[in-house]
């Protein structure tokens, strides 16, 4: 495993990191904890340490897969990267969208990072977490309804507390990335970054590449799209998200498939499976610091960690490049 530290800090996080929203079943059709937690143990005996997860996954259930998973591993050698700024339990903020919880009941999601929020939901976290400090906590969305400035003030006060060790934000464009810099240093930017969707390129990237801070590329598999292992009239779970995107529409999917084809010949070459094709030519990107891959049981999060074990030519970049740019979605 490769190691790459986020910005100018020295946090140094797995470069494959465990993305545990599936995890925790919420918009994925369903969880299984044992399956989960063997995933994430997996991962780590192949050199995956670091984990990724949010409060808001399952409403809870993916922090404490985590906390169950790590319990008995060396804290210091884990990293937990964990969200905040999503409150299912309190309907205050930006309303985001209305959806059902594991259970089925319905709940109704908002964009909240009030100071007094933040106290809660750190705490929360912790006690989910089975853990004493969080390596980096990050806004999971922008809350138009708080003033920048209370949310990473806020922030900032978790790290001198010890609580928090580094800031990062999520999907944040260059301009909120820069003023919540006024507040407390932020290191990394978790953003959606695929194959199929790459519009972070023309702002983020660039900013984030001249300022020193870190991309977290979360969907690199454009949530199973790029698998390969889509076919059209694809069924999903109830309650599984991908059924209204329109990646995952029967055109999208022939078309994401046929170019799948073509790089294929480059995936056997290597003996390798085309996720991990994929794998391979993101975290290789210009800007690009770590993929966050998910995985629902052990054979996943193993395939998952062995696509550092390939590398890919100048020019197997730059036929997959060109694939790409005919590929119209």
């Amino acid at each position: 495993m490769q190691f790459r530290k986020l910005g100018t800090s020295d946090l140094e996080v797995s470069v494959i990191t465990f993305g545990a929203w599936a995890a925790g079943g919420w918009m994925w059709g369903s969880t299984e904890r044992s399956s989960s937690i063997k995933a994430i143990r997996a991962a780590y005996d192949l050199g995956v340490t670091s984990i990724d997860t949010a409060p808001i996954y399952g409403q809870g259930t993916s922090e404490e897969i985590v906390g169950e998973a790590i319990k008995e591993l060396p804290r210091e050698k884990i990293q937990i990267l964990t969200k905040f700024g999503m409150r299912w339990n309190l309907a205050k903020g930006d309303f985001a969208f209305s959806s059902k919880d594991n259970k089925g009941n319905p709940i109704d999601i908002y964009k909240y990072a009030g100071k007094e929020s933040i106290i809660k939901e750190v705490e929360d976290s912790l006690k989910r977490l089975k853990t004493d400090y969080i390596d980096l906590y990050q806004i999971h969305w922008p809350d138009p309804t708080t003033p920048i400035q209370e949310t990473f003030e806020a922030v900032a006060d978790l790290i001198q507390q010890g609580k928090v060790r580094y800031a990062g934000v999520c999907n944040y464009n260059a301009a909120q990335m820069k003023e919540a810099e006024e507040y407390v240093e932020i290191i990394s930017n978790q953003i959606p970054y695929s194959m199929v969707n790459r519009g972070i390129e023309e702002e983020t990237i660039p900013y984030c590449i001249a300022n020193e801070k870190a991309i977290l590329a979360y969907s690199p598999l454009e949530r199973g799209l790029l698998s390969g292992k889509m076919t059209a009239g694809q069924k999903f779970a109830e309650g599984d998200h991908r059924a209204v995107l329109k990646y995952f529409t029967d055109d999208s999917i022939l078309k994401t498939n046929a170019f799948l084809a073509k790089i294929k010949p480059i995936a056997d070459e290597k003996n390798a499976t085309l996720a991990q094709l994929v794998l391979l030519w993101t975290y290789n990107r210009p800007g690009i610091t770590i993929a966050l891959a998910g995985a629902r049981n052990a054979d996943q999060a193993i395939q998952n960690a062995h696509s550092m074990d390939f590398q890919l030519s100048s020019n197997e970049s730059l036929f997959i490049d060109q694939a790409l740019n005919e590929l119209e979605l």
